[in-house]
């Protein structure tokens, strides 16, 4: 092959990964500002006077408007893909965060976190697919590259409520409208590349390198393997959504430590989900999706169980373990499930990402009610169990029987 052969082959092959990168960072912004709207609850507590309830349905608002709009969403655009909803999604974040900095009310507050919710359900289906469509066959290192930005945001934001909000108060929010601009430009460039790579289905297939087969699986055996992935996702959303709303309050109340030191164990819990889903697309590329989805859920629960009773610095370094392990293993579900349904990229990912939401702020409110009646440390130890369920994703089927059903550079 001569060196300008070479290279023209090559140029495709960095503008994709360039583009992976671009969405990678659209995803720190949003997972960011969105992160910060639980670890905040403190304040708004304080600020406007609301029950442990009454944070629950702000959690819910904030995840239930993603969770109802994502599967339609990434449904719709498996038909006719739309790349300008890529801007105009962080648009809405924008608003979203001028009404949390103004916010005088719970009424107010619950319009703020709805629409931060509309920005989410946007990003995360169209983004996955651009994800998708710039893998380049390496499928859940391509999912891990996307999602690691969304952990980053996450893990970035208890530090900036540490020292941004906490100092300067409810109007610290307006700080964040920064992001929310340049992710907007960001997303404006994702969405040109996408416009020209993208073709509607049919032949979205041959742009992508994956070919689209028919698979075999009867719909109830659909519905059985959905079933136990839904069920992970029940454990892990859950139980983050107890440890990102309440945790803080728990700290604080057993150690007698301000707001900024409980902020440090959630940065511990999300820096090191981080890397665990950088690293949980290549394992399960290498080893396989199942194991590791089985490891993420299930491995969590020596250290979730012990969280609970652990010094100050104990539960620093636990969260650091609870967050590598857990996080890796969401990339992982979302395209083994994208393999057990090939051609519905958009409507898998809409669907777990909306599930993900939706259970965590279902969680949020059941757990705050629960609060109300029996207190934060009650309901923290009993969360620590959630994990346990790892244990029925053993019943997953094996790799190589989902990875009939679609083209893969991977072997098993």
């Amino acid at each position: 092959m001569s060196r300008s052969t070479s290279l023209s082959a090559a140029a495709p092959r960095n503008a994709a990964m360039t583009v992976l990168l671009g969405v990678s960072a659209a995803h720190l912004l949003n997972d960011l500002m969105q992160s910060v709207v639980p670890a905040v609850f403190p304040l708004f507590q304080q600020n406007l006077h609301l029950s442990f309830a009454q944070i629950g349905w702000v959690a819910f608002t904030l995840n239930a408007t993603a969770s109802v709009l994502q599967p339609l969403i990434g449904y719709y655009t498996d038909r006719r893909p739309m790349p300008i909803l890529l801007p105009i999604g962080m648009l809405f974040t924008l608003l979203g965060m001028i009404g949390l900095a103004l916010s005088p009310s719970l009424a107010m507050l619950l319009l703020s976190a709805a629409l931060i919710g509309v920005g989410s359900s946007v990003l995360h289906p169209e983004s996955s697919r651009v994800a998708h469509l710039a893998s380049s066959g390496s499928k859940g290192f391509a999912q891990s590259i996307f999602q690691v930005g969304g952990n980053t945001g996450q893990a970035i934001a208890p530090l900036l409520v540490a020292y941004i909000i906490s100092p300067i108060g409810q109007h610290g929010f307006l700080w964040f409208t920064l992001f929310a601009v340049a992710g907007i430009a960001l997303q404006y460039r994702i969405s040109r590349w996408y416009r020209e790579n993208v073709r509607p289905r049919g032949t979205a297939g041959q742009r992508s390198g994956t070919v689209v087969r028919g698979h075999s699986f009867s719909k109830p055996y659909i519905a059985y393997v959905l079933g136990i992935l839904i069920l992970m996702l029940f454990s892990k959303f859950v139980y983050l959504a107890c440890m990102s709303g309440y945790y803080s309050f728990y700290f604080m109340d057993k150690y007698n430590l301000p707001l900024s030191n409980a902020q440090l164990c959630l940065f511990a819990l999300q820096f090191a989900g981080m890397a665990g889903t950088f690293l949980g697309g290549p394992l399960s590329d290498r080893f396989g999706r199942q194991r590791i989805i089985w490891f993420s859920i299930l491995g969590t629960a020596p250290f979730s169980l012990l969280l609970p009773y652990a010094s100050p610095v104990g539960a620093f370094l636990l969260c650091l373990a609870i967050g590598l392990i857990l996080m890796s293993g969401f990339s992982v579900i979302i395209v083994y499930a994208q393999e057990l349904l090939p051609g519905h990229v958009g409507t898998v990912a809409g669907l777990f990402f909306g599930l993900s939401f939706g259970l965590g702020g279902l969680g949020s409110v059941v757990i705050g009610s629960l609060i109300d009646a029996h207190g934060v440390e009650y309901m923290v130890k009993l969360c620590a169990f959630l994990p346990l369920l790892g244990l029925f994703a053993i019943l997953l089927p094996k790799d190589s029987r989902i990875m009939g059903t679609a083209d893969s550079s991977t072997t098993k």
